[in-house]
């Protein structure tokens, strides 16, 4: 039987994990580590934390998170980790969506008052500081913030097909659906991330995406734990102490996005440097030219994986030398069956672009909720959305997103939720996000606005408004001002044509020799471009020519500017 008490199976002296720190870094040995679940297991029981019910988690990375997620999935209750960066309103959904009896916070939380504490009180949902006080991870429940109507239940033993894990994934219908993974879908993902990396005892990792996050939850912590190596977890990514705490706690690998990867290699890099094994990439595209600079400057093998919440995480990936690592391409299935399907579910032939669709124990049973459309083929497969085809020797490219949903760094964020967003702005008529191309990010989010008549609105005054809505990652890069948004011919509004039609303005302003302005008005790094005048004709012509008179598009971008 596969539960997560599995990655806990290894009872030695060995380190588990390292929180690193300039005088005293704390190091739990796998013994230890056991010991610490175990025990915050029975405070879950003793507040009455029953099977199937959700723990939010809204904790940094640290040991404390480590210890709760674990305890929590052990007691046959589902873990719900949360960013602890979102607004009142993006808690308060989620905790009416997860129906979250308790969420765990930071200590002194509770005294802070912060969005998460906000919205818990007014979702009625017990809050609980957790914190390690030098000996063990303490669970406190606030004095006016305690369960209702709970008493102690008895400790439980996890079972294989239990729910142990709920994430939420952003959507094209602009509800976050929610995402069961079972102890069984985990821990074959962490079986398949082990096996394709000859993970062992002897390996360390540095842990630098967020424990929230699938990547960083499955192949930054968990894979590691069940090889029996250990994991060095600061609370946070920061690229002046990367280095420094590699060395220092003799770590042999590491995985990240790509935005990640690129900030290392904008920084000093150490001398000597340390021996890596390898360097996996994975949540959103590697360029070849980073994945060459990689390789060269930090003297290691780097394999680029192809990865979803759905899937528990990993799918493909490039093997490590002697096999070849193909630049551009996302690797050979790990674990999982895969084909390439056309738009009723049949199997394309090699060299065919199609949708990737997958197939395996790691795969979810299917989104929670009513009225969602099921992911899966007649086959059974799990449509990814994304687009892509398998070269002869089984390697997989990507070509593209059949959904529209915007994968700025790793974060899939959807458009319709940032549309969603803008459109309660008491200025806007219309509001359009889509994806803009970004080099640090891959993608980055951008806007298309039409005010309401008679109103004015400035774009460092719809970013500020929008901040306090919504996470900072979600923040638009570009805002797009226009007089009409572009339409079909029946009236029907197609994301892809209004950012065809942005772009578009914004390519002619620029060839005509429009003055831009280069002001930084907010920390998302917005920058002001001056006001595109007279372009309906060319506008129109870029459509004409592009559609071939095959489409009727109302286009009425004649006055628009844009903010970058």
């Amino acid at each position: 039987m596969s539960t997560l008490l599995t990655c806990l199976s290894a009872k030695t002296e060995s380190p588990a994990v390292i929180i690193p720190n300039e005088t005293n870094p704390i190091i739990v040995s796998q013994q230890q580590l056991l010991a610490q679940v175990l025990s915050f297991q029975k405070k879950l029981a003793a507040v009455g934390i029953s099977p199937k019910e959700a723990v939010g988690i809204a904790l940094p990375n640290s040991l404390e998170f480590v210890i709760a997620f674990l305890a929590t999935s052990l007691q046959r209750a589902i873990c719900a980790p949360l960013n602890p960066a979102y607004k009142q309103d993006e808690f308060e959904f989620y905790f009416e969506d997860l129906k979250a009896p308790l969420v765990l916070v930071p200590k002194g939380a509770i005294a802070g008052e912060g969005e998460a504490i906000r919205a818990a009180r007014k979702c009625d949902v017990a809050i609980a500081e957790v914190y390690w006080n030098g000996s063990e991870v303490v669970l406190e429940v606030g004095v006016h913030d305690g369960l209702r109507n709970k008493q102690p239940v008895k400790v439980e033993t996890p079972q294989t097909d239990d729910v142990a894990l709920i994430l939420h994934t952003s959507g094209t219908t602009g509800r976050p659906k929610a995402v069961p993974l079972s102890h069984r879908n985990l821990c074959q993902t962490m079986a398949n991330i082990k096996a394709t990396y000859d993970l062992s005892p002897a390996d360390r990792t540095l842990l630098v995406m967020p424990l929230f996050h699938v990547h960083g939850l499955l192949a930054g912590f968990l894979a590691p734990l069940m090889s029996g190596g250990s994991v060095i977890v600061p609370a946070r990514f920061s690229a002046s102490d990367f280095w420094s705490n590699f060395v220092i706690h003799k770590a042999n690998w590491y995985t990240a996005v790509p935005t990640i990867h690129q900030i290392l290699l904008k920084n000093e890099l150490p001398s000597p440097m340390p021996n890596i094994r390898f360097i996996r990439s994975c949540s959103s595209p590697l360029s070849p030219t980073v994945h060459k600079q990689l390789e060269t400057l930090f003297g290691a093998p780097v394999v680029e994986a192809y990865a979803m919440t759905e899937a528990a995480h990993q799918m493909t990936s490039n093997p490590l030398p002697p096999a070849s690592r193909k630049p551009g391409s996302v690797g050979r299935p790990q674990g999982v069956e895969l084909k390439i399907m056309d738009d009723e579910g049949n199997a394309l032939p090699q060299g065919k672009i199609g949708e990737v669709c997958i197939s395996g124990p790691n795969v979810t049973s299917g989104y929670i909720g009513e009225g969602i459309a099921s992911p899966f083929t007649k086959t059974g497969y799990f449509r990814t959305g994304d687009q892509g085809y398998v070269d002869e020797e089984g390697y997989v490219f990507l070509t593209g997103r059949i959904k529209e949903l915007i994968n700025k760094g790793g974060e899939k964020i959807s458009p319709i939720e940032i549309d969603n967003i803008l459109a309660q702005h008491p200025c806007i008529l219309e509001a359009v996000s889509f994806a803009i191309d970004d080099e640090l990010y891959g993608q980055n989010v951008a806007v298309a606005i039409a005010l309401r008549e008679g109103k004015t609105l400035t774009s460092e005054e719809l970013l500020a408004w929008f901040g306090e809505r919504a996470a900072k990652f979600k923040l638009p890069k570009k805002v797009y001002f226009t007089d009409h948004m572009p339409k079909t011919a029946t009236g029907k509004v197609q994301r892809r044509h209004v950012a065809t039609a942005m772009v578009a303005n914004e390519k002619s302003a620029l060839k005509e020799g429009e003055s831009v302005s280069t002001v930084i008005p907010h920390p998302g790094g917005a920058i002001t471009f001056g006001r595109f005048l007279s372009l309906g004709r060319s506008l129109i012509s870029y459509f004409t020519a592009l559609c071939q008179g095959a489409c009727n598009f109302v286009l009425g971008a004649k006055k628009a500017k844009v903010v970058q």
